[in-house]
């Protein structure tokens, strides 16, 4: 029985650890020919060998999606590659100590744009560019899935750089949705919560942050990455410009 997304050429940014590596390692599962980018290479590769151990298909690349020239470089491998790119996931982001709104510094806030906005930007334009170039496979060019927030919709304390990107990143996403609807390229988010990985393992060493989450635990990686699996499928083809919240409810408290 072929895959949810068997043959489908998938790119996955911040795929190295994390969430990143939890979607690449599912979209492989699910038949994908999947090529996993990451600012750190070795960690690219790692996730790339987890792949190749289930039979899966994919390789690495490096790339810092803050630089359009990487982001465009790393769109054009893919393509010498495999020929089209059907699915991306742009997923790569980082996060950053808590402080004070009014103690922040403008460099802070300027390198959590550059990679948490910008990035997604950037990924998305060199994407998009591709997509419409492309045959159609069914009804779809492509579908693109960005890596939004919890803190989208509810207050992050102490990032207020971190809560400006991630609501960016909601509004790109309803943009570009809109935009390329009728060129066959759907666009949707995902917003976790507070998910397992390195990112956040001070809340997961704290029994009171535990305690604070929905069912008295985070989420993991592979929870996050069956959403994206599911948006980028065809099984979704009818969903587009959404961001669906996967935090267990989180969002009530």
């Amino acid at each position: 029985m072929a895959g949810k997304c068997e043959g489908r050429v998938t790119l996955v940014t911040g795929g190295g650890a994390g969430i990143g590596r939890g979607i690449s390692q599912r979209f492989a599962r699910e038949g994908a020919i999947v090529v996993v980018a990451d600012l750190d290479e070795r960690a690219a590769t790692e996730t790339v060998a987890a792949i190749h151990s289930s039979g899966g298909q994919a390789s690495a690349i490096a790339a810092d999606v803050a630089e359009e020239e990487e982001v465009r470089r790393m769109i054009e491998e893919v393509v010498r590659l495999h020929g089209r790119l059907d699915i991306a996931a742009n997923n790569a982001g980082i996060t950053d100590e808590n402080r004070p709104f009014h103690e922040l510094s403008k460099a802070q806030w300027d390198r959590m744009l550059a990679v948490n906005l910008t990035g997604v930007f950037l990924c998305m334009k060199h994407e998009i560019r591709q997509m419409r170039s492309q045959d159609p496979i069914g009804e779809t060019r492509g579908a693109i899935v960005n890596t939004s927030s919890g803190a989208a919709i509810v207050p992050a304390p102490g990032k207020p750089h971190y809560a400006a990107a991630k609501h960016g990143v909601v509004g790109l996403t309803r943009n570009a949705a809109h935009e390329y609807l009728r060129q066959g390229i759907r666009v949707n988010a995902v917003l976790p919560g507070i998910t397992n990985t390195a990112m956040t393992t001070h809340w997961f060493t704290d029994e009171q942050a535990l305690e604070s989450l929905p069912r008295g635990r985070g989420g993991e990686p592979m929870e996050i990455a069956e959403a994206v699996l599911w948006l980028a499928s065809d099984e979704a083809g009818w969903v587009n410009g959404q961001s669906l919240v996967v935090d267990g409810g989180g969002v009530f408290h």
